[in-house]
């Protein structure tokens, strides 16, 4: 069993059903226990180019979830949800109805074709970190360190939104007692090479 977190963004439609909806299929996903989850927050649009103030908003979050799956299982699980949403993948970083990111799987590093983790910006975005610390205070990133102080260096631009977390405490049993994975406290050293996307 491994600790997997994801990350969720949309910036069309209607962002926050989407995103609910979006976890509520991650959690029902065979082989995946929801662990936790962030509130929503929301962000200036980021392209190829940079940040761009006439796209439409981001809302993002973060689910924390055991799986049985190998990695490129869950990554493709993922697409699937991205496409009964309407996913299109015709431009880099362009507007999407959909996107599901693996962050990070316990300590694994993974650098394939279709997969890199941890993820290689993670450490750059404040809206995966800070609804990432949200989800869970004491998260590492492997390879980079404290969650929390990676937010803290680069700083917070996201703004939150005022809406339960994704998870219920029903659909996350036992949130509060399951015991972290490498994504927390880890030693990034011990990080074993046997993750692109986004």
């Amino acid at each position: 069993m491994s600790r997997a977190v994801i990350a969720l963004g949309a910036n069309l439609g209607d962002r926050g059903s989407t995103l609910r909806a979006a976890a509520s299929a991650i959690a029902a996903l065979p082989g995946v226990t929801p662990v936790a989850s962030s509130r929503e927050v929301e962000s200036v649009a980021v392209t190829l180019d940079g940040r761009d103030e006439t796209k439409p908003r981001y809302r993002n979050a973060v689910v924390v979830v055991d799986t049985d799956l190998e990695p490129q299982a869950l990554l493709d699980a993922l697409h699937g949800i991205e496409d009964e949403h309407g996913r299109t993948r015709e431009v880099r970083w362009g507007d999407r109805t959909l996107d599901l990111d693996v962050v990070a799987i316990d300590d694994l590093v993974i650098d394939t074709a279709t997969l890199t983790v941890p993820h290689p910006r993670a450490a750059e975005r404040a809206f995966v970190l800070a609804p990432w610390v949200d989800a869970d205070p004491a998260a590492v990133l492997p390879g980079a360190g404290s969650v929390a102080e990676l937010l803290d260096t680069i700083g917070d631009d996201t703004e939150r939104v005022d809406e339960p977390r994704l998870f219920d405490d029903a659909t996350a049993q036992g949130a509060a007692t399951v015991p972290a994975t490498a994504t927390r406290g880890v030693d990034p050293t011990r990080a074993s090479r046997p993750g692109e996307h986004a």
